[in-house]
């Protein structure tokens, strides 16, 4: 910031870009429906409830004046956050749940590395260590505090489609582990976010360890964002990601809506 600017001067600036067009936002949430997969587990273990809307009243004898609805889901349903205590490795850190972490993370650079291709060709496409230093070596080392979203061209996708589940389990992309361990502990980012149903691909559980990108997250105290869409709209670098979960008490994670910051045209 220049020495004859306060911070005032700058939120002032903002506001004047975005009443301009010279910043945009863009929506890189899914919308919430009773339609849109959820993830199903294996059936030993419990399963999140999908998102059900029941009508309590629409201008009619049960409210005249009135429109509103009963709504239930499990915390990871739609467009979703993942906090920390979300996973067994970041049980037992400080300020791990939604309504306990901090503010700053709620607003964030993001590098966006786009997998489009590849995942076109192969829904079990595994970002890698050497394709980030490849997109490095392009745009620039990931600054640490940032997030690091994956773009695969499954938020266009829908249903079955969607959901990728075969006889074996989900068939989605993800990062390997030893790309998100290199995110997390060389790089020092603030989460990780994909367009898929998690953070990890679809066969995360053959991996080691199983499901990395949750076990490298969260048990350092990092978050992750998925089922996000819209990210075709992003620079690979530039934007900025708002992201507040639902403020839900010892809350692992909630539904929330994704907002990004663009330079405008």
């Amino acid at each position: 910031m220049p020495d004859n600017q306060t911070p005032s001067d700058v939120l002032s600036a903002l506001a004047g870009l975005l009443s301009t067009g010279g910043v945009s936002l863009v929506d890189l949430t899914r919308t919430l429906s009773p339609d849109d997969p959820t993830i199903v587990m294996p059936p030993e273990f419990g399963q999140s409830w999908p998102v059900r809307i029941e009508r309590i009243s629409r201008y009619d004898g049960k409210g005249p004046a009135w429109y509103w609805n009963n709504i239930s889901f499990g915390e990871h349903t739609g467009t979703h956050f993942d906090a920390p205590v979300h996973w067994v490795t970041g049980r037992d850190l400080p300020c791990n749940t939604v309504d306990t972490m901090p503010l700053s993370p709620m607003l964030a650079p993001a590098c966006v590395i786009d997998c489009t291709d590849a995942c076109a060709r192969d829904p079990d496409h595994l970002l890698t260590r050497e394709a980030i230093l490849a997109w490095e070596a392009q745009h620039g080392r990931i600054d640490p505090g940032c997030w690091v979203l994956m773009r695969s061209g499954w938020g266009r996708k829908t249903g079955a489609d969607y959901a990728g589940l075969r006889a074996d389990g989900a068939h989605t992309p993800g990062p390997d582990a030893d790309a998100i361990r290199f995110l997390v502990e060389d790089r020092g980012i603030l989460g990780f976010g994909t367009e898929t149903i998690g953070t990890d691909c679809g066969q995360a559980a053959h991996l080691s360890p199983p499901f990395p990108a949750h076990h490298y997250l969260h048990g350092a105290g990092r978050y992750g964002l998925q089922c996000l869409t819209g990210l075709e709209a992003l620079p690979e670098r530039g934007a900025l990601i708002f992201a507040a979960p639902l403020k839900i008490l010892a809350g692992s994670g909630s539904p929330l809506r994704v907002l990004a910051l663009v330079p405008g045209a």
